[in-house]
């Protein structure tokens, strides 16, 4: 209890040293301020655009392989040259795979052509995508139809011209009226509107359907060449329940391999890339940048550390004599720390609650600009934390002096 009463009765006459001093304060708080909003702003930013990534990958398939020609990966020493002549994938392997792997649950195809131009009476829309996919991709990938339906296995099967469009495909070309029903012509061929997707967003690593067209790829492959470098052919596999991806990759590398009649000594001419490699290797981009906005925001409270500490010492001395006053009618040298250390840590919070609110702020703004950003408690917590900490370490030694004081010697101090 005596230490409660300490610590209130130490933050009262805190506040009414900062308020006596308004200048001053500020001038402490705007180093904190501005440290605290860097590294929580990182912080945010780089949790936001980790979920972004995440929620990308997840419409892609979470726990999907995806067998191609060229695979994922990062960074300058990229063997490019090693993969460039390999063969693509093709529909016919899809189907032998479906057919022969035991392990695979859900075996789909995708291809696609980017800068289509596509139209509707007057209305147009450019550089769009058109992804031309087997039946099973509904089950391979996840989406949500704001509008419409699925194909049929029989439109899949039997290659109708039939298409489900993306949401900005949909305002933009069929604007006031809903589109289902309604045709979509585009290199040189019309499709019948059957399904419109639900609203994704602009995604980091670029899978949103927003700006794509979706066609069965019996009917695409009448028209666009689905066997070259171009429309990036793909075999997407889902494993079967109780199946882990290792088992499956396992067995599809086995199934390639007869498929393409390899040799024991030869290297795979293919890849098996999983889609959870994107967030681990995005990841550690991720982890890059908030190291250094971390170090940078370092920089910012350590200066603000420094100019707190040289506040709480002119702060020390301008009150030497109420110190002295103090001690001489038997205050403790603890009750003349913990008073002088609230003071600072008060300081410093007020500075980091400042710098959150920022944040806050900015957040919103970049909502304005489509930009999610969505701060979390861990990440205000945080950034309280920091602040109480610089607070204590500034403050420890201006009050470690102003405990030391001799009574006598500070009450002279004021004649």
């Amino acid at each position: 209890m005596l230490l409660i009463r300490l610590i209130r009765e130490s933050a009262i006459m805190a506040v009414q040293a900062l308020v006596a001093n308004k200048l001053r304060t500020f001038l402490s708080l705007l180093g904190v301020t501005i440290g605290i909003f860097a590294i929580v702003t990182v912080f945010t930013a780089v949790d936001s655009m980790e979920s972004s990534v995440k929620g990308s990958v997840d419409k892609l398939g979470s726990n999907v392989i995806s067998i191609q020609k060229w695979p994922w990966a990062f960074g300058s020493d990229y063997p490019w040259w090693k993969y460039w002549q390999r063969p693509v994938t093709s529909y016919e392997e899809m189907e032998l795979l479906s057919e022969r792997s035991q392990l695979a649950g859900d075996v789909a195809f995708m291809a696609q052509i980017t800068a289509a131009s596509l139209r509707w009476k007057g209305n147009s829309v450019e550089n769009c995508e058109i992804e031309v996919v087997s039946h099973d991709y509904q089950d391979v990938t996840n989406f949500e139809l704001e509008d419409g339906r699925y194909f049929t296995e029989a439109e899949s099967k039997g290659g109708y011209a039939v298409a489900l469009v993306g949401h900005e495909v949909a305002k933009n070309l069929y604007p006031g009226t809903s589109p289902i029903g309604k045709t979509i012509s585009g290199k040189g061929r019309k499709a019948r509107v059957i399904g419109v997707f639900a609203k994704e967003g602009e995604s980091i690593i670029g899978s949103s359907r927003d700006d794509k067209v979706v066609i069965p790829v019996n009917y695409g492959r009448k028209f666009i060449d689905i066997k070259t470098d171009r429309a990036n052919p793909r075999i997407l596999v889902r494993a079967r329940n109780g199946i882990s991806n290792d088992q499956l990759m396992d067995d599809l590398r086995g199934h390639m391999r007869a498929i393409r009649k390899l040799r024991p000594l030869e290297e795979d001419d293919f890849a098996l890339n999983e889609t959870k490699l994107l967030t681990a290797q995005v990841g550690q981009l991720f982890n890059v940048v908030s190291m250094v906005g971390a170090i940078i925001g370092g920089f910012s409270i350590l200066v603000g550390g420094f100019g707190i500490a040289n506040i709480m010492f002119v702060s020390v001395r301008e009150r030497t004599p109420i110190i002295g006053i103090q001690k001489s009618l038997g205050a403790k040298n603890y009750f003349i720390l913990i008073q002088y250390l609230t003071e600072s840590v008060m300081l410093c919070l007020l500075g980091g609650l400042i710098g959150v609110l920022l944040v806050y702020l900015t957040t919103l703004l970049a909502g304005q600009f489509e930009f999610e950003m969505h701060m979390s408690s861990g990440n205000i917590i945080t950034g309280l934390v920091i602040s109480a900490g610089i607070g204590l370490v500034s403050g420890l030694f201006p009050a470690a002096a102003a405990a030391r004081l001799d009574p006598v010697e500070a009450i002279r101090s004021g004649g």
